[in-house]
């Protein structure tokens, strides 16, 4: 079930190929809910169950899909499954899915789920666009954490909402670094996380 191809689609994303750090795609959202973990976590599991099922969904009517309104049909697919998430979010994590807001909503218009369906389950089987969106929307995830484990850490001192700096370290004159909880930090901290993996994978620079 998983040979070469499948590997690739599942594990390529989560570095070679991730979708934010090489392909630059869904950097808005990755700015937007990365102020504390709770709520990136949440998005980078609504955005895998979403791009997952509508790859799979996408692959298994490829054939029957006119051509000329093979965008609005995956807009349907994807936004079908958004109100979905949604409403499961609202009716079991009503407070996180505030925090979220309209950024649920958004996944519709996430380029990262427009660009798989169109590259990915148009041309693929069921089985491949299932490990495909699995892996894309890890990659996807992946990031969200890191930025907002950073963003929360420095900026509240807190991970998932509990204390994790030490008391005494504001008794000797810490301070939370308010800049960190400001979306243009966001944008930095990818910023970082795109130099460093650039750094490592040198075959990127080449290609870039």
């Amino acid at each position: 079930m998983l040979n070469k191809k499948n590997k690739e689609a599942l594990f390529n994303p989560l570095s070679k190929d991730n979708p934010v750090l090489v392909q630059i795609l869904g950097i808005c959202s990755t700015l937007a809910v990365t102020v504390s973990l709770e709520p990136a976590i949440v998005m980078g599991i609504s955005v895998i169950a979403v791009l997952a099922f509508s790859n799979v969904i996408i692959s298994l009517i490829r054939n029957t899909i006119p051509t000329t309104i093979r965008i609005i049909v995956q807009l349907v697919v994807v936004a079908a499954l958004v109100i979905i998430v949604q409403q499961v979010l609202i009716a079991y994590n009503y407070e996180v899915s505030k925090q979220l807001s309209v950024f649920i909503g958004l996944i519709i218009t996430n380029c990262i789920l427009m660009g798989r369906l169109e590259a990915f389950a148009l041309n693929n089987r069921p089985w491949p666009s299932f490990l495909d969106g699995i892996g894309n929307g890890l990659g996807y995830t992946i990031i969200l954490v890191i930025v907002a484990f950073f963003r929360e850490l420095l900026g509240s001192g807190t991970l998932l909402g509990y204390q994790v700096i030490p008391q005494w370290c504001y008794d000797h004159g810490y301070e939370n670094n308010g800049l960190m909880i400001l979306p243009p930090m966001a944008l930095i901290t990818v910023a970082c996380i795109i130099w460093v993996h650039r750094a490592r994978n040198t075959e990127l620079q080449e290609n870039a």
